[in-house]
């Protein structure tokens, strides 16, 4: 049996020309959602001046962001589940279009505190359907390198999109990126409406299946071990602007670069893990779970020296690969509930994305340099590793008890 007839409601291949344009129009979406979130940090001292707060009640927007997400992403995958995945694609970024248009033309911080939560509600939902549509979309081998393409979106957002952001509200001011995240939302909502694939919703789809995930141990476990594993990477990625110019004391202007560094890693590491899932799902996990924690081990170590930091800078993005096998592995384990379960996975990625920094705060907090955010990273990677193994033995288990 193929993994596409595991997967309930799904359409056959379309051509591979088909297929690239899909995956070019969600990659589209995924720059968009990444500019956003990511560049939302690098704009935080313009909007907190402007409307007269501190940053540090300023960060509250990108929380508010986050939170969106976490809540957005379970609650429309269910109430979308009965819909056309294209429509609630299109629905998706009109909705995350307006927001943050919404987000730009904010006349106070209270009423751009609401509007940044509401941008998040789309993020998880969009990127949990998106996955699925390109998976139904190509032959079932070539499953995660597609998604992988996909998610190109997100990592050149992090190379591209947030030092853009960053150079036009120095000459246009902060809404200036906001505005451009809105445009580029109606164009995905545009193109994904032209190009993806015209395929009626599943009429055995309901949101009471989609809760079926809520009851399967292996969605639970799966999401759990991406949560905590790539918790480690907002650790370090939190504090990287902290520790080269306050512990190794080097100049601001290299820091933007050293954030295309990182982004630079995480597209070539993702386009890796996308060829290795294909392959060897589980090996994949596994390496970028164990080197991933060797890398964030040895992160305080290379702060010592611009030569060791750069290299030590591009490989974490073997950090950020558990990302994609898990993802697969979701749609291999979460049988009715995929929706769901894809959604859930983008918002365990945030609740990482708010773990991480907390933990690596109280290490700081406690009279450690900003260098000791890798040995929390670290510790956080083992844990997920940890998880990753009862996932696979609670598997194996259930595989056994199953009647032949």
């Amino acid at each position: 049996m193929t993994d596409h007839m595991m997967m309930p409601g799904v359409q056959a291949p379309t051509s591979p020309l088909s297929a690239k344009l899909v995956i070019l129009a969600l990659a589209l979406g995924g720059f968009a959602i990444g500019t956003t979130e990511f560049a939302a940090m690098a704009l935080l001292p313009y909007f907190a001046q402007d409307f007269g707060v501190t940053e540090a009640r300023a960060a509250d927007a990108i929380s508010a962001y986050a939170l969106g997400v976490v809540i957005g992403a379970p609650s429309l995958a269910i109430l979308g589940a009965k819909m056309k995945r294209r429509v609630l694609l299109v629905s998706l970024m009109l909705a995350f279009a307006v927001f943050n248009g919404l987000s730009a033309l904010a006349p106070g911080y209270n009423s751009f505190l609401v509007m940044r939560f509401l941008s998040g509600l789309p993020h998880g939902a969009y990127f949990g359907v998106a996955a699925l549509v390109i998976a139904a979309a190509v032959p079932p081998g070539k499953r995660s390198s597609a998604v992988a393409k996909m998610f190109l979106g997100l990592t050149v957002a992090t190379t591209l999109g947030v030092p853009l952001a960053n150079y036009l509200a120095q000459f246009l001011g902060w809404r200036s990126g906001f505005g451009i995240v809105a445009i580029l939302g109606l164009m995905t909502a545009i193109a994904v409406y032209i190009v993806a694939p015209r395929v009626p919703a599943d009429p055995n789809a309901s949101p009471l299946k989609e809760l079926g995930a809520l009851k399967n141990r292996q969605v639970w476990l799966t999401l759990l071990t991406g949560a905590i594993g790539f918790s480690g990477f907002f650790a370090v990625y939190t504090y990287l602007a902290s520790t080269m110019t306050q512990s190794m004391g080097l100049s601001p202007n290299l820091v933007p670069w050293m954030l295309m560094l990182v982004g630079l890693g995480m597209t070539v590491f993702t386009l890796v893990f996308g060829w290795t899932t294909d392959r060897n799902q589980t090996g994949t996990a596994l390496f970028s779970l164990i080197v991933g924690a060797i890398i964030l081990m040895l992160y305080p170590v290379s702060t010592g020296s611009l030569q060791t930091y750069v290299p030590l800078v591009f490989t974490l993005g073997i950090v950020g690969g558990i990302s994609l096998p898990l993802q697969i592995r979701l749609m291999d384990v979460a049988g009715d509930s995929q929706q769901l379960a894809q959604a859930l996975h983008h918002a365990g990625f945030n609740l990482g994305n708010a773990i991480g920094p907390f933990l690596a705060a109280r290490a700081i907090a406690a009279g450690h340099d900003f260098p000791v955010s890798g040995y929390v990273g670290a510790i956080m990677s083992l844990i997920g590793l940890a998880l990753f193994l009862i996932t696979l033995a609670d598997r194996r288990r259930s595989l056994r008890m199953m009647p032949v």
